[in-house]
């Protein structure tokens, strides 16, 4: 690839045809994981034609200049890549986004690699753990991986990565687990958010009975820990609370009982290139063309300005609808980044 760049992009204001101004760039690194969650269901292998280090960067660069200017570092499992800290440093060392974050389940976050990856530039960190025991939490895939989490989220406060906890929940498998994980992050004073059970994907044998509403979590916790609700901020898809005794917050993401397309501002990239303007996504456009092109960087502006402009996405408002017409699969957890 080229050394010289050309000029920084400038564009900013980039719009879809909705109004939904572009903002978060969800890049995922692998669609690999080492743990198996039943609502995910990892692919065992890479794809072939998996981004470089350097296209990262590259893409990285051109969609933070025409708007995308949070990146979140998805997977698969992202700390599975080997040179994950050295793609945090070049992404931060480009001076154009303003907030760098990272998902991940934790196997393999020491406290080595969690100083590295803060010194690197990484802001903030996201753990996800969907039980307050090591039972619920195998019951839901995560096979002996609780103690293990536990000890990633005192490495992440260590190393100031600002951490928060995800928890998927599924009525018939970890739905009484909510109140349990509300009192375990309430004594660890990190926010824990609840997230809806997605039908994102064909491999996780979704059904709408087994998703728990957001308003039924908010509820269980509310009971035992009186809440106030925050007012919910432009392009965010988690609603927030706090608790009236002051001991933190929790926040919710309901895509299937409160749909939040109005004000979606993601573009989601995957392991190999692949650029999905929704999560719900059946099909995608491919990067790899433009980003190997002689001019990478005209090439690439001009292709995420078209996929952005053209962009209509709102599967979660016209879930019903969409599911009777849809003829494509839809892609995988694992391999879209969440």
């Amino acid at each position: 690839m080229a050394a010289s760049l050309g000029p920084e992009p400038t564009e900013t204001g980039l719009v879809d045809r909705l109004g939904r101004q572009a903002g978060v760039l969800r890049l995922s690194l692998t669609a690999r994981c080492n743990l198996a969650c039943v609502y995910c269901r990892p692919d065992p292998h890479d794809s072939p034609g998996l981004l470089s280090r350097a296209e990262r960067v590259l893409l990285v660069r051109i969609a933070a200049g025409l708007g995308w200017r949070r990146l979140r570092l998805t997977g698969g499992e992202p700390l599975l890549v080997p040179d994950l800290e050295h793609l945090v440093a070049d992404v931060a060392a480009l001076g154009l986004l303003q907030d760098i974050a990272l998902t991940t389940n934790g196997l393999l976050l020491d406290r080595e690699r969690a100083f590295a990856l803060k010194q690197a530039g990484l802001q903030r960190i996201t753990l996800s753990l969907d039980g307050a025991d090591p039972h619920t939490v195998q019951r839901m895939g995560g096979g002996h991986s609780f103690h293990t989490v536990l000890q990633a989220l005192d490495h992440a406060v260590a190393a100031g990565l600002q951490p928060k906890i995800n928890m998927v929940v599924m009525a018939h498998r970890n739905g009484d687990a909510v109140v349990p994980m509300a009192r375990l992050c309430r004594e660890r004073q990190v926010e824990l958010r609840l997230i809806e059970y997605m039908d994102v994907g064909n491999r996780n044998g979704w059904q709408p009975e087994h998703v728990l509403p957001a308003a039924a979590m908010v509820q269980q916790i509310h009971h035992r820990w009186p809440l106030t609700p925050e007012a919910r901020q432009p392009a965010a898809t988690a609603r927030r609370w706090r608790y009236n005794d002051g001991a933190g917050c929790i926040s919710t993401i309901a895509s299937i009982s409160e749909p939040f397309c109005g004000d979606c501002n993601r573009l989601r990239i995957t392991a190999d290139g692949m650029a999905y303007t929704c999560l719900f996504a059946a099909a995608g456009t491919d990067l790899k063309p433009a980003l190997r092109a002689a001019q990478p960087q005209e090439h690439l502006q001009h292709l995420l300005r078209q996929l952005w402009q053209r962009r209509d996405d709102r599967y979660s408002e016209q879930r019903s609808q969409r599911q009777r017409e849809q003829r494509q699969q839809p892609a995988e957890m694992a391999y879209i980044g969440g």
